[in-house]
């Protein structure tokens, strides 16, 4: 069944008019009056809906009963990456919503290949935050994933989530994520660098933050791919 996000509470009974995206979404899905949808609103559950009325550009809805519903991970996972370039960006916003990641800190690194300032870091921000309200639809989280401000090295490590702190690393002697993971439901953060990795400074001062370093594996994972793996080994059933 066709799923969309809307910014505003909703109300049993209620009739609106969806976002323009959602509208757009279900205009190109084909989608007619009696058709039935879902809806969320990213505070909990997810509302049953009905297509009232498709116009030439509006898309109007009577919202249905409300379902608590929640497929949110166990633990909440917050990742702190390094700003890589914009396609594995938004390659990584995408799969780590889907695996329940709670919020992404874009940070800028020595060896950030993706550089953001000013009106362009914002457009960023709601370009990323675009991309995970899609990929919420697609996997039916009803919880968005948190897209947040991006952050120097430096300012990140003043800023970080309580909890558990890892600090995802190439070297060997490390112990394992999953052996070294805190206990099932407590939250955590995942720290990990750009392409090319955090420098040696940086990794020295994310240990004296209370980031203990942590490995997954003999092999070289990409920037975006490690702490999608990371992710995964903590967030799973």
């Amino acid at each position: 069944m066709p799923r969309f996000h809307v910014s505003f509470d909703l109300v049993a009974g209620a009739r609106l008019a969806l976002p323009p995206g959602a509208a757009r979404h279900a205009q190109v899905l084909r989608l007619q009056p009696g058709h039935a949808v879902t809806l969320f609103d990213g505070r909990g559950g997810e509302w049953g809906a009905t297509i009232a009325r498709m116009g030439r550009s509006e898309v109007e809805v009577t919202v249905g009963t409300h379902d608590g519903v929640e497929r949110e991970a166990a633990r909440a996972v917050h990742l702190a990456v390094g700003l890589m370039a914009a396609e594995r960006m938004d390659w990584l916003v995408e799969k780590a919503t889907e695996l329940g990641a709670a919020s992404l800190t874009p940070v800028l690194t020595a060896r950030s290949s993706l550089r953001l300032a000013g009106e362009r870091a914002a457009r960023k921000r709601a370009h990323w935050q675009a991309v995970a309200v899609a990929a919420c639809e697609q996997s039916g989280r009803n919880r968005l994933l948190d897209v947040r401000e991006q952050l120097s090295f430096q300012a990140y490590l003043k800023d970080h989530e309580d909890g558990a702190r890892w600090l995802l690393s190439l070297d060997a002697a490390a112990p394992g994520l999953r052996a070294a993971a805190a206990p099932p439901g407590q939250a955590a953060t995942l720290l990990s660098g750009p392409e090319g990795g955090l420098d040696a400074a940086e990794q020295a001062a994310a240990r004296a933050a209370g980031f203990a370093p942590a490995c997954l594996g003999p092999r070289v994972l990409r920037a975006e791919t490690a702490p999608l793996a990371a992710l995964a080994l903590l967030t799973a059933p």
